[in-house]
């Protein structure tokens, strides 16, 4: 049993591997001449203090080193302690992001994916954002409330990806719903997978920055990982 499930989580690991690798190959596109918008979005809460400095490297090299970075604006948005909850400017500079980034500290408090949802809202009603990106370990509020905001995304044009550090069951139930709802994807990493986080932020920003006529160019020429994501996003 234990040879299958390995067996199976290698196999898994591959697929997303040589899925990112498809898309990495897509070239950027942007839509009408405009600078692509990408919100990135961060639990900080004390749960997440083991592995915070090492995600926070793979999210600060996710900015350095993307493809087309150039042509996309990021704002930053984090959550932590009693009620706080804050949001950056837009920034067009991948460094000026990451020594934000890297000023934030973990404290302890509950989750408010609601109030992040509800603030990626109200900038996509003001002007289009491309992506919402939100990384976590658990989830304390209502799951119908954040399915709604999520639908709310969704009829906005706004996906969210969702990487969900550790296994919490009930977190993951969640996040699927809301990713779905959304018309974005969910994905698992911990420790032993960290290194695909920055893969998998890298893609979502390739996407942001060249919106989907490069994946479905990639599609058209017989990718099926490609596909893959486009099915995701539909």
């Amino acid at each position: 049993m234990a040879g299958r499930k390995d067996d199976k989580a290698l196999s898994s690991r591959n697929e997303v591997d040589a899925f990112l690798d498809a898309v990495r190959q897509a070239p950027p596109v942007t839509t009408g001449g405009g600078r692509g918008r990408l919100i990135f979005s961060l639990d900080a809460t004390a749960s997440r203090q083991r592995t915070w400095d090492r995600a926070m490297a793979l999210q600060s090299d996710m900015f350095i080193h993307t493809r087309g970075i150039g042509s996309l604006d990021v704002q930053l948005v984090y959550y932590r302690g009693y009620d706080e909850c804050r949001a950056s400017g837009w920034l067009s500079n991948a460094d000026t992001l990451v020594a934000m980034m890297r000023k934030v500290s973990c404290q302890a408090g509950r989750t408010q994916i609601a109030r992040i949802l509800k603030h990626a809202l109200a900038e996509c009603r003001s002007e289009p954002v491309q992506a919402l990106v939100f990384i976590g370990d658990c989830v304390e509020e209502n799951v119908d409330e954040l399915g709604d905001l999520a639908g709310q995304a969704r009829l906005l044009g706004l996906p969210v990806f969702i990487f969900q550090e550790g296994q919490d069951p009930s977190a993951g139930y969640a996040f699927t719903q809301i990713a779905k709802l959304s018309g974005g994807a969910h994905c698992r990493f911990d420790q032993s997978s960290a290194r695909q986080l920055g893969d998998l932020l890298n893609a979502v920003a390739v996407y942001a920055a060249g919106g989907r006529k490069a994946l479905q160019q990639l599609e058209r020429q017989g990718s099926s990982q490609a596909k893959a994501l486009l099915e995701q996003l539909s």
